[in-house]
């Protein structure tokens, strides 16, 4: 963990990104001025510094701000200067490491934003994005297995397995096809490389119908690449772990995977009995751990969405421990 580290030369200003449900999300983590709360997706710090705003650092009121990626790092510690907040170079999953670190037990609410961020989608040099030329990289953390060490090495079943799990992508096995195909000429570098092969792998009406044919394809890369699935389901667990009695838990996906994850999450901690369902009567005594504030997602009304495109596949669920 790294609370210090000075990130390479990075303007802030530069960092782009407009929080999504923003109001939504500071209702329902229903904010106690005094309270400690965890924001582990900082990004650009949108939501950070509203929720900081809302704190009265006299009163013991605390942020911890957390991301993996430098670029956000370095812009979160920027624009929270002066505010009750502590920004700590982390990824969400090793939240628990960091809180314990830094003398947290329990927090009042947590907010997670599943959203890769705007600045990392704009910046063409990161490598998230199939419309410009760029290395094939896709690191939040900027560290690691590159995008292009992974669809060099795999296997044509393995690439097939991470299109078809992680961009539920009909034409998988072609896709994965043609890259390997492709990488025995040479090296598959770039993104407009593989969005390239992507699209000669489609069927000429799947291309004809589809602006974005690769979206899938960069969207399975990216989730692989950063275990992301894997690091939202150790996240839920240690950051509830930590979520004192009364607090909310505040997360937004992006794509159905994670909606998925997280409704099947919040489900099993808001349920009571755990016996099977033949059983005519509950003999297990479970206790529900929480309340689901929202049975529904919430999402963008229609101001957020005309102002903000990047809105419209976003789903807010939250839930209060009990």
């Amino acid at each position: 963990m790294d609370t210090e580290k000075t990130a390479q030369p990075f303007d802030p200003a530069s960092f782009e990104h407009v929080p999504v449900l923003l109001n939504e999300c500071l209702d329902g983590l229903k904010i106690d001025p005094a309270g400690t709360y965890l924001d582990g997706t900082a990004g650009g710090a949108g939501h950070s510094r509203q929720i900081a705003l809302r704190l009265n650092g006299e009163q013991g009121g605390r942020l911890i701000s957390l991301d993996q990626d430098p670029d956000a790092v370095q812009t979160a510690r920027a624009r929270l200067t002066g505010l009750p907040a502590t920004v700590v170079q982390i990824n969400f999953r090793y939240a628990g490491q960091a809180l314990e670190q830094l003398g947290i037990e329990t927090i009042n609410g947590a907010l997670l934003d599943l959203g890769v961020s705007s600045h990392q989608l704009d910046d063409a040099a990161r490598g998230f994005s199939y419309r410009a030329d760029a290395p094939l990289d896709m690191r939040m953390s900027q560290e690691g297995e590159t995008a292009a060490d992974l669809v060099n090495s795999e296997s044509r079943e393995e690439l097939a397995r991470i299109l078809r799990d992680y961009g539920e992508e009909p034409f998988a096995w072609q896709i994965a096809g043609r890259i390997v195909e492709a990488r025995e000429t040479a090296p598959i570098e770039t993104t407009l490389q593989l969005a390239d092969i992507v699209a000669s792998a489609m069927p000429p009406a799947e291309r004809r119908k589809n602006k974005n044919p690769s979206r899938r394809t960069f969207q399975a890369l990216r989730i692989a690449v950063n275990h992301e699935l894997d690091a939202l389901e150790e996240g839920l667990d240690t950051i509830f772990a930590h979520l004192a009695p009364g607090g909310r838990l505040c997360v937004i996906t992006f794509h159905s995977l994670e909606d998925r994850l997280v409704k099947n999450k919040f489900r099993r901690w808001s349920t009571a009995c755990t016996c099977p369902p033949e059983f005519p009567v509950c003999v297990c005594g479970g206790k529900a751990k929480a309340k689901l504030i929202t049975r529904k997602p919430i999402e963008a009304n229609t101001q957020e969405l005309e102002e903000n495109r990047r809105s419209r596949s976003a789903h807010l669920r939250v839930l209060e421990k009990i």
